[in-house]
């Protein structure tokens, strides 16, 4: 009997689910309001990346003197720049779609919700509205999440703006204020610097990067003040004021005011201050699912939730939100529906997955941290070198970061690391291999790598 699967979203996680489950034999339909891809990952991710390529290539012109060239001018064209983002995500878009179709998913555009254990109904929205029933074997919620905006701020889209409505602005910010400093709101604060804004970051801890090792947090740090970033440590936004009189910019002034009676004042207001799940208005709880008090669908180690044939991946199931995360979970959802996990199988390890920041100079880790170590009392080797003493880094002129590697000091199994420098999101892909199949860090070392070249950084690390 073929397996009737139905999706709900149509991100890294759905779009997953969907080709590996029609790969192994099942009958797909994807239902999905937006753009096929993920809105959190065509309209943020994608975008914010592409913006800050183009930040850095404005960087390196401004280095261009450090490799023995004239100096050289960028100037930033919002036009093509916007034209750019659109090209990228229009091209990835289509290009899921054109996939998705050649595997017969069927794609329907519009609302789903859950009217029953094995009923979805979806109201399409692409021609006419129509209204789909659909009956399913397994139920797939990958519905993602939209940015946070609390109380005590009204977004406008023009002066205070939420993620979404930035690549790019309306228009660029003469002084932008940052309000979070997660991953999110430090790569904003990289992308408007390298454009050439002012920017103010508000710190509501006394780190940026709280949840990171001090010493990777620190490195950023030292970056941003030195290119003239204002840091406002242990401040939390409590609402923002619009003086349209005001002398920041050309609209007036934004003004953000902070619990402990600081007033920092922009050109623009930004909100990076994480998101909540898509999980209401889909029928959830009339069929018995469990929603937690944030919103999220907890789930089992095969994102199954307390009703089994219904499961969650993404965003909205709780776990790290990454779209590299999302993606695994939905190929694992994907061959659980179809009985591939009758047998022993990996399950995901969520505390094994790599994640980077698209900083200048960029951020990556995996596995264990140091201080999470510490505050164990695991027993540990740490082992740091700098890119300063890497040939390829000296050659392109960015010396900048370091590289740690975390092991176990009897076995010598990697258990983690760190990659502050560039090129660090392609870096910590080695480690990361290291750690998932639990090799030794002589493995890393015993490895003949190419020189000159910045991974040759790990193997000394390693070493």
């Amino acid at each position: 009997m073929t397996v009737r699967f139905v999706i709900l979203g149509g991100g890294p996680a759905g779009v997953q689910a969907a080709s590996h489950a029609a790969r192994l034999g099942a009958e797909v339909v994807m239902v999905e309001r937006d753009v096929i891809g993920g809105s959190a990952n065509l309209w943020d991710c994608i975008p914010s990346k592409a913006m800050i390529a183009t930040g850095g290539v404005m960087s390196l012109a401004g280095r261009a003197h450090r490799m023995g060239l004239v100096p050289l001018e960028a100037a930033l064209d919002p036009v093509s720049l916007t034209e750019r983002i659109t090209g990228i995500t229009s091209h990835l878009a289509t290009g899921v779609e054109t996939l998705l179709a050649s595997q017969g998913v069927r794609l329907l555009r519009g609302m789903g919700r859950l009217t029953g254990p094995h009923q979805v109904t979806a109201v399409t929205t692409e021609t006419a509205e129509e209204t789909v029933e659909l009956e399913a074997d397994a139920v797939l919620i990958a519905t993602g999440s939209r940015p946070r905006v609390p109380a005590w701020c009204k977004v406008d889209g023009t002066r205070v703006l939420v993620t979404r409505q930035a690549y790019p602005p309306p228009e660029m910010p003469a002084h932008l204020v940052v309000i979070g400093s997660g991953v999110t709101g430090v790569e904003f604060v990289h992308m408007f610097r390298s454009f050439g804004s002012e920017v103010s970051l508000i710190v509501s801890r006394q780190q940026v990067l709280p949840s990171k090792d001090p010493e990777v947090a620190a490195a950023l740090e030292d970056d941003f003040m030195r290119r003239g970033v204002r840091l406002y440590k242990g401040a939390r936004a409590v609402g923002i004021d619009l003086d349209p009189g005001g002398g920041e910019g050309p609209g007036g002034a934004v003004t953000v005011r902070c619990d402990d009676g600081r007033r920092i004042q922009g050109s623009h207001a930004l909100l990076a201050i994480g998101s909540i799940p898509n999980s209401e208005d889909l029928g959830l709880e009339e069929i018995g699912v469990k929603i937690d008090d944030g919103g999220y669908v907890p789930v089992n180690q095969h994102c199954q939730s307390n009703v089994e044939h219904v499961y969650a991946a993404g965003d909205v199931s709780g776990k790290l939100p990454l779209a590299s995360v999302a993606s695994m979970q939905g190929r694992k959802v994907a061959e659980h529906v179809m009985g591939l996990h009758t047998r022993a199988h990996r399950h995901l390890d969520y505390d094994k997955a790599a994640s980077a920041i698209f900083t200048e100079p960029e951020i990556a880790d995996v596995g264990l941290a140091e201080a999470e170590a510490f505050a164990e009392g695991r027993k540990i080797r740490v082992t740091k070198v700098p890119f300063a003493a890497s040939a390829r880094a000296l050659i392109d002129g960015d010396p900048r970061g370091f590289v740690k590697i975390l092991s176990d000091p009897a076995t010598g199994q990697v258990l983690g690391g760190s990659i502050v420098g560039a090129h660090a999101a392609e870096l910590i892909s080695v480690i990361a291999l290291a750690v998932t199949a639990n090799l030794r860090v002589n493995d890393i070392v015993e490895s003949l790598l190419v020189h000159p070249a910045l991974a040759e950084a790990l193997a000394d690390a390693a070493d």
